[in-house]
C-alpha cells in the first residue's frame, strides 16, 4: 500500500535543519548516536504527532496536534528523531532524542506499506499509558494537523507497548479504543461513592 505522508509545515522542517546545522544543538543533545554519526544527517519521514486527550462518552477519540517528528537518517539507518512544537511564534525545534521508538516507527512504517489500502501515517501518543502508536488514517486528503481517529482507521502500537497490548499488531480504532479507555480511566477510590 502506498503511504501518503502529509507534508510538514515548512517552518518545522527549517527549524530541524537549523538544529542539525548547529554544532551546539547536536553536541548538547542527549543522543549519543547522533553525536557519533558519520556523514550528513538528514531529516526524513515527517509525521504529525497527536496526543489522545480524552474519549467522549460516545466513544470518539479527541486528539490534539502536539508537534511534528522527523526521523534523522545517517547513511542507511535512522539514528535519532527530532521533535518540533507549535509556539506562539510558529513552529520551532524542540529536541533530539533516540531510543526504541525510532526502530519501532521504521518497522511499523515498513509493515504498513505491505497492507492493503492506502493510509496517511501519523503518530498517536497515549501519555497516560506511556504508549505510542502509528496511526494509519484513511482520509488521504486530510491535513496532517487535523481530524480525529475514525473507527476504521488503524492503530499499530509501537514497541515497547504496555503489558497486554501486542506491539506491531494493527488494530482498528473501534477495537483498540475501548481497551485504551478502560486502561486510562482511573478506578474509584475506596470509600468513594460509586
Amino acid at each position: 500500500m502506498p503511504l501518503h505522508v502529509p507534508p510538514a509545515p515548512a517552518p518545522a522542517l527549517r527549524s530541524v535543519l537549523t538544529a542539525l546545522g548547529s554544532p551546539t544543538a547536536v553536541r548538547e543533545a542527549r543522543t549519543p548516536s547522533l553525536r557519533a554519526a558519520q556523514g550528513p544527517a538528514t531529516p526524513e519521514l515527517p509525521l504529525p504527532v497527536h496526543v489522545l486527550d480524552r474519549v467522549t462518552p460516545e466513544g470518539t477519540a479527541v486528539t490534539s496536534l502536539a508537534g511534528w517528528r522527523f526521523l534523522i537518517r545517517c547513511g542507511d539507518r535512522a539514528v535519532a528523531a527530532a521533535e518540533t512544537m507549535l509556539t506562539p511564534d510558529g513552529w520551532a525545534f524542540s529536541h533530539f532524542f533516540e531510543g526504541p521508538y525510532i526502530a519501532a516507527t521504521e518497522r511499523a512504517l515498513r509493515q504498513a506499506e505491505t497492507m492493503k489500502g492506502a493510509y496517511q501515517p501519523r503518530l498517536l501518543s497515549v501519555p497516560r499509558l506511556y504508549m505510542l502508536t502509528l496511526w494509519l488514517h484513511g482520509d488521504l486528503t486530510a491535513d496532517g494537523a487535523g481530524s480525529h481517529p475514525a473507527a476504521a482507521d488503524l492503530l499499530v502500537p509501537l514497541a515497547p507497548a504496555p503489558p497486554g497490548i501486542a506491539a506491531h499488531r494493527p488494530h482498528r480504532v473501534a477495537e483498540l479504543l475501548p481497551v485504551l479507555t478502560h486502561r486510562v480511566t482511573p478506578a474509584p477510590l475506596l470509600g468513594s461513592p460509586a
